[in-house]
């Protein structure tokens, strides 16, 4: 790398996948400021989802003298975003699993496959479940999302077999499905959606969308109820628009102000009340995504406010309650990006630039970066939205005339074609991540 901060410009041309290359040519000749011990610089990133996993891809593509380490306890990452798709019976889970293998032996990242359970932030070390403690001069943080079950009555985190939040990737995906493939022609399938903010917006209604594709080719007497703590959602007229030409009446929404927020569940009769207990709903799968807030780790490692979330200086992604340490994907406080993989990724390359530039003593750049996401009502009904991002004066701002939004009214052909895109963004954007 030069000695300068790295451009607006250079740092959009590395922000996508095909700027690994790129990436790779400006690492050169400056080397990041020794560590503390006198060795080189050690960044240590916890979490190995799109967030952490690309931070620490990048910190290596950017900056290859860095001592790179990666804390993760799983051998292997399942995506959330695509698991609707194996919930409507067109993708097999296995699709959607990622290793890290690429990250030790094509970036040179050391991966440790281990729990970070504690921060010692004044003597910069990781507190770890086997490995003992782990020192820093930079941590980035990317603990993705918990969930908040206290403002439920009758269901807690013990039940998720039973009632299944499917909001995490992996095994919760399988519960879902397994009870879908036992629900009875004629069943009731009730998807409650969680209050703002959350992990990936227009989510349960791609869900509905995609199990209501799985019930009419496969249990057509079936019935849909989406209960809602909004009044309004990600992608609405778009979603409707397919549920009214695709799936008829199967699929009934009812928002907060209808008596859609939900109140208790009955986890023995299969029942979930809304409107303050006034509503009663008796599902034969019964799908509830509880309100959320940061992972656990990063409240053991008190990087979180009172409402839950990381707070951060939004150019940098440096924590707010704690000098070295950066906080990126579904945890921080990032509005008005949206908490989606796409924009996790995005949030790792301008850490991996921010941190390469405070190592260095350069001036920090303020970054644009870009959101899109891809949401499918059926396999060959596709429609998407994009984002474009300006970080300054220690904000995020949206770029007015920036990004879009798929039209409303289009043709069978032109969503077909949208929904070919789903896929093959899925491939770019984990291969951006994980390879």
């Amino acid at each position: 790398m030069s000695n300068r901060a790295l451009s607006r410009r250079d740092f959009i041309k590395l922000a996508g996948a095909g700027g690994i290359t790129a990436a790779a040519g400006m690492a050169g000749c400056a080397a990041p400021k020794p560590s503390r011990s006198g060795d080189a610089a050690r960044v240590v990133v916890v979490g190995g989802g799109p967030g952490g996993a690309s931070a620490a891809k990048y910190l290596k593509l950017y900056e290859p003298n860095l001592e790179v380490t990666l804390i993760e306890p799983k051998r292997a990452y399942y995506t959330c975003f695509g698991g609707n798709w194996y919930l409507g019976g067109f993708r097999d889970l296995e699709t959607l699993r990622h290793d890290y293998r690429a990250l030790e032996y094509r970036h040179g990242v050391q991966v440790i496959h281990d729990k970070a359970i504690d921060l010692d932030a004044p003597g910069y070390q990781v507190k770890t479940e086997n490995s003992g403690d782990i020192s820093y001069d930079k941590l980035v943080v990317a603990p993705g999302i918990d969930f908040d079950y206290g403002d439920i009555e009758g269901l807690s985190s013990a039940d998720v077999e039973a009632i299944p939040h499917a909001w995490e990737g992996g095994k919760q995906y399988a519960v879902l499905r397994s009870q879908l493939l036992e629900m009875e022609d004629g069943g009731t399938f009730i998807l409650c959606a969680p209050p703002d903010p959350f992990r990936c917006p227009p989510g349960p209604y791609e869900r509905a969308s995609l199990v209501a594709h799985y019930l009419k080719e496969n249990k057509p007497k079936s019935k849909i109820l989406v209960l809602d703590e909004k009044d309004s959602f990600s992608k609405q007229g778009l979603f409707e628009e397919a549920w009214k030409e695709l799936y008829g009446d199967m699929i009934e929404w009812v928002p907060a102000e209808e008596g859609g927020s939900l109140s208790r569940v009955s986890v023995s009769e299969r029942k979930v009340f809304t409107d303050g207990g006034e509503q009663e709903h008796k599902g034969d799968v019964i799908n509830v995504v509880p309100p959320q807030k940061a992972g656990r780790i990063a409240q053991q490692m008190g990087l979180t406010d009172a409402d839950g979330w990381c707070p951060i200086d939004q150019v940098t992604f440096e924590s707010k309650i704690h000098d070295d340490v950066y906080v990126i994907g579904d945890a921080c406080v990032a509005d008005p990006m949206p908490k989606s993989g796409h924009v996790a990724n995005n949030h790792a390359k301008v850490v991996a630039v921010s941190i390469i530039n405070s190592l260095m003593g350069r001036e920090q750049m303020e970054p644009t970066t870009v959101n899109t996401c891809y949401s499918l009502a059926a396999p060959d009904w596709g429609f998407t939205v994009a984002h474009v991002f300006e970080h300054r004066d220690g904000e995020i701002h949206s770029v007015e005339g920036a990004g879009g939004l798929s039209p409303a009214d289009e043709s069978r052909g032109f969503r077909a074609r949208e929904a070919d895109f789903a896929p093959a963004w899925y491939a770019a954007i984990t291969k951006d991540i994980f390879r």
